[in-house]
């Protein structure tokens, strides 16, 4: 349908491939973001109704990993306990606004981050105790400051309030730090069959210089750094780039480097430095990639390009414009997300003759 509304330079010939399957249809879901309210004077945390901001207090959910739902109905119950105010949307009071839970499929960790409406969290000290004795495996517990009436999820403070800064995840035999804000595919196990597809559509050499746009905490880039004779990425988020450092080091590879920026500035940057790249993969968010972007890679002409998409609009839309100079060889899509309407696809380009 996306490819049908785009129409991208040759789309109806597309090698479309038959989608991958994920192994487990239930409980593969890491992470969970759950606003906070009050509903008929008890705390509530769970999603919007569609095209509304009416709160529906999910007590169970067959996507999310149990220990996330776990964190989530425990820590509730503690915050009404403790009578900690919740967020007022109508008069923008309140304290907590938000309870954001990460769990490590291979640790067991669990990542507790309350996002809230000011710096102050009243009873903190006995929220902090109730969820030490009640939940063990949450070893890390982080408070995000995000005031006002905002569609963002997130704030730009961010405090540590009790254990670990982070928690590590474990993909394509590597550990990855994982700080509050940083970004991680939801299902872990389809993950790894993600970025081996992106390596297929590559054909990366040991000569290669790859470009991971888009970096995040270096989970790609990281993982192919052992096919390669460099990677260089790059991420708008500080916290992101300081954990692709921290990843690299953590897994002994010295030849990933790292920048704060986005690819459309950092790119010219390295050019003119002296660098040269033969590849690029990119995995952008759900609104694509930045137009400029676009007209850097249109220059740039990597010969090897690998596009991984969780949006089929934004997707075509670009490929509209990608598809003056790169041929599309194929299209792989990846269930990443079962029981939702949502795919991931990779998409291997090369440069048109």
């Amino acid at each position: 349908d996306s490819l049908e509304k785009f129409k991208p330079y040759g789309y109806r010939n597309y090698d479309v491939r038959p989608t991958i399957a994920a192994p487990h249809e239930y409980g593969y879901r890491n992470k969970a973001s759950f606003q906070v309210r009050m509903i008929d004077g008890h705390v509530a945390a769970g999603l919007y109704k569609a095209n509304s901001h009416d709160l529906v207090d999910i007590q169970e959910c067959a996507v999310q990993m149990p220990n996330t739902m776990k964190v989530i109905r425990t820590v509730v119950q503690a915050i009404e306990d403790l009578q900690i105010p919740v967020y007022d949307e109508e008069h923008n009071s309140g304290i907590i606004k938000t309870l954001v839970v990460r769990e490590s499929a291979a640790t067991g960790e669990v990542q507790l981050t309350l996002i809230t409406n000011t710096s102050k969290l009243p009873h903190k000290r006995q929220l902090l105790e109730a969820i030490q004795e009640q939940l063990p495996k949450v070893v890390s517990v982080m408070q995000n400051v995000n005031p006002g009436d905002t569609p963002l999820i997130w704030g730009e403070q961010m405090i540590h309030l009790a254990g670990q800064e982070y928690i590590t995840e474990s993909l394509m035999g590597l550990d990855f730090r994982l700080s509050a804000r940083s970004f991680l595919q939801l299902n872990p196990e389809q993950t790894e069959t993600l970025y081996e597809e992106a390596a297929k559509a590559l054909e990366l050499s040991p000569d290669d210089t790859l470009i991971d746009a888009y970096a995040g905490i270096g989970t790609i880039g990281l993982s192919l750094a052992n096919r390669v004779k460099e990677v260089w990425g790059m991420e708008t988020i500080p916290e992101a780039v300081a954990d692709a450092k921290q990843n690299a080091n953590l897994n002994g590879i010295t030849n990933a480097h790292y920048e704060v920026g986005s690819a459309e500035d950092v790119i010219p940057q390295w050019r003119k430095e002296g660098h040269h790249f033969d590849a690029l993969v990119v995995d952008p968010p759900r609104t694509g990639l930045d137009n400029d972007l676009i007209e850097q890679i249109i220059k740039e002409r990597p010969a090897k390009f690998a596009y991984v998409s969780c949006n089929m609009a934004s997707l075509a839309r670009n490929l509209g414009r990608l598809t003056s100079v790169y041929h599309v060889d194929y299209i792989q899509p990846v269930d990443m997300m079962p029981q939702t309407t949502r795919c991931e696809a990779v998409v291997k380009l090369s440069i048109r003759k």
